[in-house]
């Protein structure tokens, strides 16, 4: 046995994609790659759509074939092979073969028609079938899988195409960009290029846009086409199958009646079936036809034997009316009404029949034209076959006859006609009304409303009859199935057309649109990012030769500041010089006042003039803060003796307070740390009435967050006095800094550095709530009339905010009109042990061992200024005890000796003469008494000294040398030299017979440095110019040390300097190699002259050449005398 399945297909071939390469970049290429890049992506996008739209062909293969088979019959090649070999074990089946047939040519469909060979032997029935198939299903499989292929490379493409399109302009930006920072010109011309371009890419984006969303409408409205194709087709195909199917079940039904008949009629004597059996049977097993509406047999009788049958059933053979021969089966025919049939060789009396067409029996099927042909075809080939359609009275409806031959014997397959006709005994007839069998069907699909069926006999392709449906109406796509039922010479076709014309493609609109109105819109962006960049890049052109005219203007800015600096403290070094050495001469009491009063306006113009320095030097980001170890509370003595004087003539009361917690020396710049703490102070000093206060405290600003480590700062009110240092109310000054980012120390990265927090409190006038935003801002006043008021320029707040910035803190402030303000600010300085401290810093560094161990009793009944008063002591080593008036003060005299305390300090606002005479008169004789007060109290003065008590007046504010000051003459400690130093007889002895050059091309700066160092015992020289000063400094020479000005005609002094330093560095270089001997050079065997510069510009830079060119140190003009002390003593050794 063997399997034979031939299915035949057209070979196709794939499409292949080649990837283009970017070509390489050059150097010099510039635009060029570029624009190939460019075109290559478009060429090759468009060619791909090309391709994809026009080249592609509709292929198939044997596999292709099995995917009908799958797509069809839900039954792989395997799953065909299986059957077919479970088939072959059971020997049920010899062969199977499909053979395709094509179909006409108004039909797209073909049939693929497999047949299975059987084994002889059952019945005389042959088994076959017919599969049709659309052919064209094969190839649309195989064609839908490369569109979506080709659609997958053309979307991928498109896209790459797009993205390369959208991201072209950056490089062309970044490139423009790094041209603009070379070079300027250049930067214009590339960016009008880039502009260009740019707006060729955007007019080429756009282009693709549109054709991307053309291509998407396109590819979306042909997949809804397809599958709408798709649908309808496999509504149809479902449709006609279904019909197919249940009409060759009910074909099969009458065939096995007609093997009934001839089993049991002709095959039995006598007959097994009358009409009466025939018809209950028929109507019984009616089921089993549903599609049917009625069979009946025709026996074939002879013209012979015409009259012998006709007295044997009792009427005669009726002929068929011509004018109804296609109604024959209608059932309100009357055969009674009918003619005889006339005479032809044989007749097809109608002897059985169902009830439902039972007036049909005697008449003659054969008197008819078409039911003589089928039956004539029916007994030649053994098969079914169907009339032509016609119409059923009752129903009205189209129905067609299918008829069999009945054989009395049993054919072999191989048969030929003549003997099929020569066995032929009878026919069997049914009648099917096709609109009911097409409408049961439709009943049962639930999509039966979706499309419109129409089913047709194209047998004559010319006049196709409609056996089913309505009219056509043209609803757009159409789909013919065709059908077979079982009569290979009636041609039948099922035509699909959807009820409604298809709605407009919303999907493929909106997607398209979409992608249209996102291009539009992406290319107005880009439009206006475009236009965007060209004014961007013009504004920056601007700009640029704005910030050009800006850093020149800065730079003419600090050269007119560096001149008119040098031009303006050149002549006040004179004037102010002149002043203090008029001063030193015999002066009555006006002189001296009206020289006094030059002298402090010639310092205030000064100041005034360093602090526009400072602000410009600030804004042009020039100034440096230096890092030098020095002491905290010495600089805050400092400022408190500098201000003192003022804070005496107004009566306020000035104090300052350090914490223990902080260290003893920091490394930082003192010079600015003074300036911040020195304008703070002046604001408050300038804005205080009489009978006020103006307290400064340091602390570490770890301690803001411990109350007991901030008791200090911390005023109560008690009995409407406040306990403060004036008793006057403050500010809350924890408000001046609670807006502060970073307070506490402990977010500095580094252990070596601690962050001071120092505050400024004062009881003035306060600041105006409207002014407080603007308090920073150089050159601004509270108000107009503040300037007019209270004087000056309202530039010390804004360089005090920026020095602040440069050591790393935050300056905040709190004020309340009439109440007064706080000032607060960080800093952060490099901690350092005290024992590092210069050799010479020591010298001048008041000794305080002799005071250690000693007792003082502290009576003030201001507890805050108490604690001033002891943090001032315990600086000494001295011990100190506090009460708050005479009565706390007298227990302390029963429980403790009054000789235990070396010293009593009474403050002037808690004398009370009863109270106070009575606790003077319980110290011991060797207890001192000191008052302290801002000013004395006459009448105090007198009540104490006429008790026969001493009284030593310590003057406010406090402070470490006014304290010293007064207890050495007080207190006898022994050895008092250690007491006695001063800092004249210290600066004298170091001075005392030195030799010091003075160069400088000015005379009146050359008088004013002579009279100066002449005043303490220096042995001065002076010359005029660079050239002289070489001559005198060339080794080997007396000098011990020089004072150059820089500004000098013919050789300045930076030039002098560096001649200088290389004279003497061939001097020691001669002296080292031996060449020369030591007594040559007066016995030095290392020459290096102290050089300290004289000069009128304060600017870093000239600092800097300074230390670059050879000097030592510099002093800026104009100089006082202790500036040039403390400059010329650091290189002589106390003698």
């Amino acid at each position: 046995m063997s399997l034979n399945c031939k299915i035949s297909g057209s070979n196709g071939t794939g499409s292949k994609m080649r990837k283009a390469r970017e070509p390489p970049r050059g150097s010099n290429s510039g635009w060029k790659w570029k624009r190939l890049l460019l075109f290559l992506v478009v060429a090759i996008g468009f060619g791909l759509f090309l391709f994809n739209c026009v080249f592609r062909k509709k292929t198939g293969t044997c596999e292709d074939k099995s995917l009908v088979l799958v797509e069809q019959f839900n039954v792989s090649k395997d799953l065909l092979h299986e059957l077919a070999s479970s088939f072959f074990e059971s020997d049920q089946v010899t062969a199977l073969k499909c053979t395709k047939q094509l179909g006409d040519k108004m039909s797209t469909k073909h049939e693929i028609t497999c047949s299975l060979k059987v084994p002889d032997g059952a019945q005389n029935v042959e088994l076959w079938g017919q599969c049709p198939i659309h052919d064209d299903k094969a190839p649309s499989i195989h064609e839908r899988l490369a569109r979506e292929h080709n659609n997958g490379i053309l979307k991928v493409c498109m896209w790459v195409l797009f993205t390369i399109a959208l991201c072209s302009p950056i490089p062309c930006l970044w490139k423009n960009r790094k041209g603009e920072m070379k070079n300027k010109e250049h930067t214009q011309s590339s960016s009008r290029s880039a502009g260009k371009w740019m707006k060729k890419l955007l007019v080429l984006f756009v282009l693709v846009g549109v054709t991307v969303s053309v291509w998407l409408f396109w590819y979306l409205n042909d997949g809804i086409q397809l599958r709408r194709r798709e649908t309808l087709e496999n509504m149809c195909d479902e449709r006609a199958r279904m019909l197919q199917d249940q009409f060759n079940v009910s074909m099969n039904h009458v065939h096995a009646l007609a093997i009934l008949v001839s089993t049991f009629y002709h095959g039995k004597q006598p007959p097994a079936i009358d009409q009466k059996t025939f018809g209950e049977y028929t109507e019984r097993t009616s089921f089993e036809r549903p599609l049917t509406s009625g069979v009946a047999y025709a026996l074939r009788v002879r013209h012979s034997e015409r009259e012998k049958f006709e007295k044997e059933h009792g009427w005669t053979i009726k002929k068929m009316d011509t004018e109804d021969q296609d109604q024959t089966l209608a059932q309100d025919c009357d055969p009674e009404n009918l003619d005889p049939s006339p005479i032809q060789d044989e007749y097809a009396p109608v002897i059985l029949s169902q009830e439902t067409v039972s007036h049909i029996v005697s008449i003659d099927m054969m008197s008819g034209k078409e039911d003589r042909e089928n039956i004539l075809r029916a007994r030649a080939s053994g098969k079914g076959v169907l009339t032509s359609p016609f119409k059923l009275l009752k129903s009205n409806h189209l129905g067609v006859v299918l008829t069999f031959a009945v054989y009395n014997t049993h054919l072999h397959q191989d048969a030929t006609p003549e003997q099929r006709i020569k066995a032929t005994v009878g026919y069997l007839g049914a009648s099917y009304d096709v609109p009911s069998l097409v409408e049961k069907l439709l009943q049962q699909l639930a999509s039966k409303q979706t499309i419109v069926v129409n089913v047709y006999d194209t047998t004559n392709v010319s006049a196709a009859i409609n056996m089913y449906g309505p009219d056509e109406i043209d609803t757009g796509l159409l789909h013919i199935s065709s059908l077979d039922f079982g009569d290979p010479s009636r041609k039948h076709e099922m035509r699909c057309r959807f009820k409604q014309r298809p709605s407009p493609p919303w999907t493929a609109i909106l997607a398209s649109g979409g992608v249209l109105i996102i291009t539009f819109l992406l290319g107005h962006m880009f439009y206006a990012a475009i236009n965007r960049i060209a004014a961007v890049e013009h504004d920056y052109r601007k700009m640029m030769e704005l910030k050009h005219r800006a850093e020149a203007a800065d730079v003419a800015k600090s050269q007119f500041l560096a001149t008119v600096s040098h031009e303006i403290r050149t002549p006040m070094n004179g004037v102010l010089g002149m002043l203090q050495m008029l001063m030193d001469t015999n002066l009555d009491a006006k002189q001296l006042d009206f020289a006094q009063t030059a002298h402090a306006s010639g310092k205030d113009l000064i100041k005034l003039i360093n602090e526009v320095l400072d602000q410009a030097k600030i804004e042009s980001g020039r100034l440096e803060l230096e890092a030098v170890p020095f002491e905290l509370r010495t600089i805050l003595d400092n400022v408190v003796s500098l201000l003192s004087t003022k804070s005496q003539e107004k009566g306020i009361e000035l104090a300052v307070y350090v914490s223990n917690q902080l260290p003893e020396v920091v490394v930082g710049d003192p010079g600015r740390f003074r300036q911040i703490i020195t304008n703070l102070v002046e604001n408050s000093l300038k804005f205080t009435h009489d009978r006020g206060h103006i307290f400064v405290s340091a602390h570490l600003a770890d301690e803001v967050t411990h109350e007991n480590g901030m008791k200090i700062l911390n005023g109560s009110k008690s009995n409407v006095v406040y306990n403060t240092l004036s008793g006057l109310p403050v500010v809350d000054r924890k408000k001046s800094w609670e807006n502060f980012e970073k307070l506490s120390g402990k977010d500095l990265n580094e252990s070596e550095k601690i962050k001071i927090l120092v505050t400024v409190e004062d009881t003035g006038v306060g600041i105006p709530i409207k002014a407080q935003s603007s308090i920073f801002t150089p050159f601004m006043q509270a108000d107009s009339s503040t300037s007019r008021t209270y004087g000056g320029t309202g530039i010390g707040l804004s360089i005090s905010k920026r020095l602040v910035g440069l050591m790393n803190g935050e300056i905040g402030f709190v004020s309340e009109p009439g109440t007064g303000s706080t000032f607060s600010f960080t800093a952060v300085f490099m901690k350092k042990e005290t024992c590092s401290l210069d050799t010479v810093l020591q010298q001048y560094h008041p000794d305080t061992s002799v005071f250690r161990g000693l007792r003082a009793l502290v009576i003030d009944p201001k507890s805050i200024r108490a604690e001033v008063t002891r943090y001032h002591l315990e600086r000494m080593g001295i011990s100190v005890e506090i009460t708050s008036d005479f009565d706390s003060a007298q227990s302390y005299q029963s429980a403790i000796d009054s000789a235990a305390f070396a010293m009593v300090l009474l403050d002037q606002d808690v004398w009370d003469e009863e109270s106070g005479l009575a606790f003077l008169r319980g110290l011991n004789s060797s207890t001192k008494l000191f008052l302290l007060a801002n000013s004395i109290s006459p009448t105090i003065l007198d009540e104490i000294q006429s008790a026969n008590f001493d009284v030593t007046f310590v003057p406010k504010p406090l402070r470490l040398s006014v304290l010293i000051s007064c207890f050495q003459e007080t207190i006898s400690v022994g050895n008092k030299s250690v007491l006695a130093i001063r800092k004249p007889a210290t600066l004298g002895t170091l001075l005392r017979d030195k030799r010091i050059l003075v160069v400088d091309d000015n005379i009146v700066n050359r008088r004013v440095a002579e009279g100066a160092l002449k005043k303490y015992g220096a042995i001065v020289t002076c010359v005029d110019s660079g050239k002289t000063a070489l001559e005198k400094l060339k080794p080997p020479h007396s000098f011990h040390a020089c004072f150059m000005d820089l500004q000098m005609p013919e050789m300045d002094g930076f030039e002098a300097t560096r001649q200088i330093r290389r004279l003497e560095s061939m001097v020691n270089e001669e002296i080292e190699s031996g060449e020369v001997s030591i007594e040559m050079f007066g016995n030095a065997g290392h020459w290096h002259t102290p050089i300290l510069a004289m000069t009128a510009d304060v600017i870093q830079a000239t600092d800097e050449e300074c230390m670059k060119c050879g000097m030592d140190g510099y002093v800026s003009k104009p100089f006082e005398e202790e500036q040039l002390y403390s400059a010329a003593a650091c290189f002589f050794k106390s003698g």
